[in-house]
């Protein structure tokens, strides 16, 4: 087996446990800990020179903790500051469709929302699929 094969495997069984960044990350601190060439980390990863030579910059500074931090994640959502007040009105009003929650959520809170992100926020809720 190839060693591209094996990385690739390894990578893939991690990102069942964590995001595919972190996975990379991880990878690549090790390769460089037993001292393989950028280049090849960058191959193999699939990460760029500028990520790469950042990873080992910080694995020399000992900032190693701040390799397995994810930032980002994706915009707030718009009902974040109301989501109490949405979900007890959701439990107590008879709402049979996400349009009529998304409709509602307009209505008393002055907030458009799709019915997708009704979804999400239902999802995140656990209160309905």
């Amino acid at each position: 087996m190839k060693p591209s094969e094996t990385i690739n495997k390894v990578i893939n069984f991690l990102k069942m446990f964590m995001p595919e960044t972190l996975a990379k990350r991880i990878v690549s601190m090790i390769l460089l800990a037993v001292g393989t060439p950028t280049e090849q980390i960058r191959e193999l990863t699939g990460f760029c020179d500028k990520t790469v030579k950042g990873i080992e910059k910080k694995l020399n500074e000992e900032e190693i903790g701040s390799l397995f931090q994810i930032s980002g994640g994706g915009r707030k959502s718009k009902v974040c500051d109301v989501e109490k007040e949405i979900i007890d009105e959701i439990n107590a009003g008879q709402y049979h469709t996400r349009q009529q929650i998304s409709d509602m959520i307009y209505e008393k809170h002055g907030i458009k929302i799709s019915v997708n992100a009704v979804g999400e926020l239902l999802k995140k809720k656990g209160l309905r699929n």
